[in-house]
């Protein structure tokens, strides 16, 4: 577990970690013996726009819900979070747990039998006493032990938690990587095919010209090319996606959480794809596009589930 807490009751939570890149999605779970019982904590967390805790805490642990949330918050960033405690036997533990009475519940009981002296036939023996709700009780655990032990396997449940996410963050980051480099080739690509194009394009408008039998004025038609050539020119939508490429390898390569960070690189990427498909007059330049929005598409839903 890369990080600490500090035990004392009451202290604020610290904890010191090595951030990488993680996935949402993670499990972890620990337990603690305490007298005659062992407390489990198991977590468990998939892919959320925020972080969410959902708790299912006994009865005995109620009073540790706001500084298990504070350490929860301290480590995780985004997403949801089951967290769930049992108390369970030990296992091999034959001795039956240790009974008292409740003398409150005795005194309301003697006072109601009090109150039917008049109707009553036959006095209660002392087993319909222990029978009666309330009255005999399992004695309660050492509060300060049984938090000590909770909070303890929260400890370590969040440290393996946080060690799944950052296995799964790792091959996260490998698959977006992988599709960085492919991204990268697309616009190689398409910034080889502009000298292609735009000669393509003079060609097809002379030809048209031809066919009319009209006779452009070399200055006009040079013009005419100038201006078409800037409506078709994606120079610009290239440089922003070589831009983009170096922007998100930068932030797969930091130390704090980039879920929502890619989130928006990929938007821009979509937007200059989306561009550039709108201006492609060639085969090779749409299939290169669409190429381009599949590989965005695949790291958007990549993305989805990275803190």
């Amino acid at each position: 577990m890369r990080g600490q807490y500090t035990s004392a009751a009451g202290a604020a939570v610290r904890y010191k970690v090595n951030l990488r890149m993680q996935s949402m999605t993670g499990y972890g779970r620990a337990q603690r013996p305490l007298e005659s019982l062992v407390v489990h904590c198991e977590l468990r967390t998939v892919n959320h726009r925020f972080l969410e805790l959902a708790l299912r805490l006994p009865e005995d642990l109620r009073e540790l819900e706001p500084q298990i949330r504070q350490r929860a918050s301290a480590v995780l960033q985004r997403g949801k979070l089951d967290l769930q405690y049992r108390l369970e036997r030990a296992a091999g533990d034959t001795a039956e747990a240790p009974l008292e009475l409740a003398p409150t519940a005795l005194v309301r009981l003697a006072e109601a039998m009090a109150a039917l002296d008049s109707i009553r036939t036959q006095a209660p023996t002392a087993l319909d006493v222990l029978r009666w709700p309330g009255v005999l009780r399992q004695r309660p655990l050492d509060g300060e032990a049984l938090a000590a032990a909770a909070l303890a396997a929260l400890d370590e449940a969040l440290g393996a938690l946080r060690e799944h996410r950052e296995r799964e963050g790792a091959r996260l980051r490998e698959l977006l990587e992988a599709r960085l480099v492919d991204v990268a080739g697309q616009v190689q690509l398409l910034r080889a095919r502009r000298p292609q194009v735009l000669q393509a394009q003079r060609e097809r408008l002379t030809a048209r010209l031809a066919e009319l039998a009209v006779e452009a004025e070399p200055a006009r038609l040079e013009q005419e090319l100038v201006l078409l050539a800037q409506r078709l020119d994606i120079a610009e939508e290239l440089d922003r996606l070589d831009s983009h490429v170096t922007e998100m390898r930068r932030a797969l390569a930091g130390t704090a959480p980039v879920g929502r960070r890619l989130d928006f690189l990929l938007q821009e990427f979509n937007r200059e794809a989306n561009t550039i498909a709108s201006k492609s007059q060639d085969a090779d330049s749409t299939r290169a596009a669409v190429e381009l929005k599949v590989l965005i598409e695949q790291m958007r839903e990549q993305v989805q589930n990275v803190q």
